[in-house]
């Protein structure tokens, strides 16, 4: 006498967090363990959303953006951990990822004005953020820090470990473009045209990694005649063109998001920094008609043929 296999038990969620849907599915042995699971995730990401969300005085990044300079700050560890990360690739991308361009965001409407009043000198950069031992922050210079550009994507890992540990076989998480899949089956990913966002393009199939996707589908503005997002380039303090659309393929979904920022910025010098990541990129421009799509560093990345998902 055999025993049939048990089928795994799938469910599906999404909450409004992060300032988009995440959404997150998964599979087990049984329902209780599978809703277990997806509970466990969700708390997390609220969690992290919590503790960096730029509109929330009470978070860890308000706590910062408040602090006088010089004095430090105990922020706890999920913070101080993509406040790490995120001087790693600023370092490394010689500050073409750079989470201190809050100022420039509210100025371009896309952050509120909170306190200090918009318009004051905001003189420091990345490189005036100090990390100290045991999860403590300081300032050498007044800044105003936004990890909205690396927080989603470490909230989605975190999310994935979550379920993991919790015991799921299977599972995907997807923070409105950063996502992460885990199992033994092969999802298609897809992006949207960055000038027709009903339009879906094939990207690759993904059977356990992270890719995000950034682009200005739907927080996109006129400023000067320009469809812009909120994406700075450091050197001219320009938002980037709405036009574009960036795919970064990462081993963690926190560097994927973070890189998709990099190549927008400066998709020559993306050539260089993305292999230190082990990533890689497909930046889609809307605007070109001959050779819209662009694989960064060149190698093409496969295409798939089978479910979707949308990046």
């Amino acid at each position: 006498m055999t025993a049939s296999p048990v089928k795994p038990v799938s469910h599906q969620r999404a909450r409004p967090l992060l300032g988009t849907l995440v959404e997150i599915a998964a599979s087990g042995p049984g329902p209780e363990q599978v809703q277990h699971a997806i509970d466990s995730a969700f708390s997390v990401v609220e969690t992290v959303h919590r503790l960096m969300s730029y509109h929330d005085p009470a978070s860890d990044i308000s706590r910062i953006n408040r602090q006088p300079c010089h004095t430090p700050l105990s922020v706890d560890p999920h913070t101080w951990t993509v406040l790490h990360t995120a001087q790693l690739l600023s370092t490394a991308s010689n500050g073409l990822f750079d989470v201190t361009i809050a100022p420039r965001l509210v100025k371009l409407g896309f952050l509120p004005s909170g306190k200090p009043a918009e318009g004051a000198s905001y003189p420091g950069n990345w490189r005036h953020i100090g990390l100290l031992p045991e999860h403590r922050v300081v300032l050498s210079q007044p800044l105003q820090i936004d990890l909205s550009g690396i927080a989603k994507g470490y909230a989605v890992d975190q999310a994935i470990a979550a379920l993991r540990q919790a015991g799921a076989r299977t599972g995907h998480v997807n923070a409105g473009g950063d996502l992460r899949i885990f199992g033994t089956e092969a999802h298609t990913i897809h992006v949207r045209h960055p000038l027709e966002p009903t339009r879906l393009i094939p990207l690759l199939q993904l059977q356990d990694g992270a890719v995000a996707t950034s682009a200005g589908y739907y927080n996109r503005r006129q400023h000067n005649g320009r469809d812009i997002m909120p994406i700075i380039h450091p050197d001219n303090g320009m938002a980037c063109s709405s036009d574009r659309s960036v795919s970064v393929l990462a081993p963690s979904c926190m560097l994927a998001d973070a890189l998709t920022k990099v190549v927008h910025a400066d998709s020559d010098a993306a050539n260089h920094i993305l292999p230190l990541f082990q990533a890689q990129a497909l930046l889609l421009d809307g605007q070109q008609s001959n050779t819209p799509c662009r694989f960064i560093p060149a190698q093409p990345v496969p295409l798939p043929q089978r479910e979707q998902n949308h990046a």
